[in-house]
């Protein structure tokens, strides 16, 4: 197991940190040390448990104690005054809080089935403002890759980590488990675009394609469907070019559309309360230009479900309302998108509860793309819902195998939370639901864990629960806590979830 942050890889085995390709030097203590404070980044660590976990039980000076914590923040450039990932905390001790990612370290697979993650391309525009169209086009040509089903494909949230970073091409695959590598550049000029690409074969680090596409705007998904053919072809014979074709359909005749679009993605990848507000304006702009428009809707829809669940717009009223209308229409209007399906689904089953119909979309999603991890992560839901804890959990798995570094790993691991509460298996649901709070600190996990926490008699823990409850819920109550629950829950799982609630302390009224 690697354990990532920022740029920052951290091998315990092998007792190895990395920064990017370069090694970083640690000295023995220092290293054990930072390796301590990382596995136990979910708490406060005192003096007491550094000498008992890292010098074993011996008496250590504090200046001793003080040049061990001062060489581990240099390691990873913060300091005393930043306390960006060490943060010191008076008369109690340290804490680790960078946002981790646990890899696991595993040779490229040799399999028949190749593997394949298509990495952040260079924007060539001259023009920082065109970074979105840039990665929109590494998600289209991603999306084409990945409805091909002998073909396993990283999710391109765990691709793009790599985002602007000086990184080892071998490393890179080995920390995602994949055999190529697909790299490359995007340059536009007024209406002429030009998508450079190559492809890398990590287990021999050698080049076995490579090649460029000039076009216009007028061209643009053509020009993206040509990358991923020469890719295909270069993987392997088996994988046909008629494929190609029927995983692609053109998605807007719109290009001003396609480029609100494009413009709304890193708003909705940003998840603030303004960032999503902006979306849904350009999103809706869009349906003007193409009111068939089927992935704008989509987006506009994982845009309310996230506002839903955040408190950014009432539980029910005419952004709710919207949204059930726009994913009944965005399901009519695909048959072969499986983001917009996916979406669309769960938004069927979170807010209007119709689990059958949103399982049917998902499930239609996973046949045209079995690489989508975030389908996965909506299927397990929806599983847990339909009280189905054990088949949810197989398919949460598969989806953090899928997409390792995935920012909505939260979803995955929220899922396993839930899903053992609803199991009746509380002493296995804490540190998902931990790890749900670390990756993202939403208020599924925190309603998930209160009530974990009361099954289980962990009072103290639910307190700290509740407190932190009050900051994102003012006031909350049982009632209140389980309006917030998607609508699609089923009422014995919904009941015992109300009854752990209880258990930790939360008022009934």
């Amino acid at each position: 197991m690697i354990l990532a942050f920022g740029d920052h890889r951290l091998d315990i085995e092998r007792r190895e940190l990395r920064r990017g390709a370069d090694t970083v030097d640690l000295e023995p203590k220092a290293f054990d040390l930072l390796a301590f404070l990382v596995l136990h980044r979910d708490r406060v660590v005192t003096k007491d448990d550094l000498l008992q976990g890292v010098w074993g039980g011996r008496i250590v000076s504090e200046s001793a104690l003080t040049t061990r914590i001062n060489a581990v923040r240099r390691a990873l450039g913060d300091d005393g005054a930043a306390q960006r990932l060490v943060r010191t905390f008076t008369r109690k001790g340290l804490r680790f809080i960078g946002e981790v990612t646990e890899l696991t370290d595993q040779a490229p697979p040799t399999s028949d089935k190749p593997s394949i993650a298509v990495l952040p391309f260079q924007n060539m525009t001259g023009d920082p403002e065109q970074e979105y169209f840039v990665d929109g086009m590494v998600e289209e040509i991603t999306t084409v890759i990945s409805r091909l089903p002998w073909v396993s494909v990283i999710a391109r949230n765990s691709a793009f980590t790599y985002k602007g970073r000086v990184v080892e091409l071998k490393q890179v695959a080995r920390e995602l488990g994949v055999r190529y590598l697909l790299e490359g550049s995007v340059r536009k000029a007024g209406n002429r675009v030009r998508i450079a690409g190559q492809l890398i074969d990590a287990v021999t680090g050698s080049h076995i394609w490579a090649d460029r596409f000039d076009g216009t705007l007028d061209d643009i998904f053509e020009l993206q469907d040509q990358v991923a053919r020469g890719v295909v072809d270069a993987i392997g014979p088996k994988l046909r070019r008629a494929e190609i074709a029927r995983a692609r359909r053109k998605p807007t005749e719109s290009l001003d559309a396609y480029d609100l679009y494009l413009r709304a993605l890193p708003q909705v990848s940003s998840r603030t309360r303004d960032s999503l507000a902006e979306a849904v304006r350009l999103l809706n702009q869009a349906l003007v230009l193409d009111p068939s428009y089927a992935p704008a809707m989509a987006l506009i829809i994982g845009c309310r479900v996230l506002q839903r669940s955040r408190h950014w717009i009432p539980v029910c009223g005419p952004e709710i309302e919207e949204a059930v209308r726009v994913a009944r229409q965005a399901i009519v209007a695909t048959q072969d998108d499986p983001y917009v399906l996916t979406t669309a689904g769960f938004a069927l089953a979170f807010l209007a509860g119709e689990n059958d119909a949103a399982l049917s979309a998902i499930d239609r999603a996973i046949v045209l793309n079995p690489n989508f991890a975030l389908t996965l992560a909506h299927r397990a839901l929806v599983l847990v819902f339909l009280n189905r804890p054990d088949e949810a959990i197989l398919v949460a798995q598969q989806a953090m195998r899928l997409s390792p570094r995935d920012p909505n790993t939260f979803l995955f691991v929220q899922a396993q939370a839930f899903a053992h509460l609803a199991a009746g298996r509380y002493e296995a649901g804490p540190p998902w639901a931990d790890r749900a709070l670390r990756e993202n600190g939403g208020l599924p996990a925190l309603r998930f864990k209160l009530s974990l926490c009361g099954h289980l008699g962990l009072l103290d823990e639910a307190k700290e629960c509740l407190r932190h409850l009050r900051e994102l819920h003012p006031n909350p109550t049982i009632a209140s806590v389980m309006r917030d629950v998607s609508r699609g829950v089923a009422p014995e799982i919904a009941a015992r979830m109300a009854d752990g609630l209880c258990k930790a302390g939360v008022p009934k009224k």
